[in-house]
Parts: C-alpha cells; structure tokens; sequence
C-alpha cells in the first residue's frame, strides 16, 4: 500500500465534495466526536454547519478549539482522510454577522434537507433554538492510500 500526503488544494478539493464528517471537541480534558453534515466554503477558508443546543454546542463555546475529520473511503486499500484544526465560531443574527449567514444560508441550499439531522426529532423531544455556526480553518492535512500494483 502507498500512502501518499494530500497538498492543501487537494484536501480542498476533498472537503469540496464531501459534506459529512467527524466534529472532534474537548471540555475538560475530555474528548467528545459526533458526525456532522457541513458545507465547505473554500473563498472563505471556513465550513459552516447548523445545529441545535446541546452537549457540542455547550462544549465548543467554552473551548473553541476544535477538529473536523473527513473521510472518502472506497475499500480498506483505497481511501482519503483529511483533518481539519481550527476554531468555531457562531454566526448570530446581529447585523455584523448578516454577510456570513448570508453566506452560510447559500451553501446550506445547495443541499436537499439541510437542516437535517440537525433539527430532526430525538425520540419524543423537539429541537426548538437552533444554532448556525462554522468552523475557521487554521490547517488542512490529508492523505490518500492505494495498492501498489505488483
């Protein structure tokens, strides 16, 4: 197997086409990961996501610091993964932020169902404040394995 490392632009172009990853967050020196459904926004450096209050959420406002992983895999022999290190930041509905939801509101329509799984029924309760958010990339990593051919 050959492990080849991505350059930003390929782990752009990763991120460009992919819309579902792995939120890593941390409070009090314990981890926290749950996937998410983001929109990648490469004129920006940034994703934006949307969720409801809760346990992410709360963590990630007292520790902005946070992780986004990606994953393309297509056999155990052949996939891409790319990280991204970065920072989360909440767009509010106060007249400085209206360009970024703007922005935010645009990409999350080029998706059917956007505001899902975020704003689905869990079990009997209803979601009820919503939160859109995204994530300022600091770094990109990547990397793409494939079998040699012998």
């Amino acid at each position: 197997m050959l492990i080849h490392e991505l350059s930003p632009i390929e782990c752009a172009e990763v991120l460009g086409r992919t819309n579902l990853g792995r939120l890593g967050c941390s409070r009090f020196d314990q981890p926290y990961i749950v996937p998410i459904h983001f929109s990648y926004d490469a004129e920006r450096n940034c994703a934006y996501a949307f969720s409801t209050i809760g346990q992410k959420i709360e963590w990630m406002r007292e520790n902005p610091k946070i992780c986004l992983e990606v994953d393309d895999i297509g056999d155990k022999d052949h996939w891409t993964t790319v990280l991204v290190t970065g920072r989360y930041e909440e767009i509010h509905q106060a007249t400085h932020a209206a360009e970024a939801r703007r922005s935010a509101e645009l990409f999350f329509q080029e998706r059917p169902e956007w505001w899902l799984p975020a704003a689905a029924k869990v079990g009997s309760r209803e979601h009820h404040e919503m939160v859109v958010y995204r994530i300022l990339i600091d770094a990109l990593t990547g990397r793409r394995a494939a079998r040699a051919r012998t």
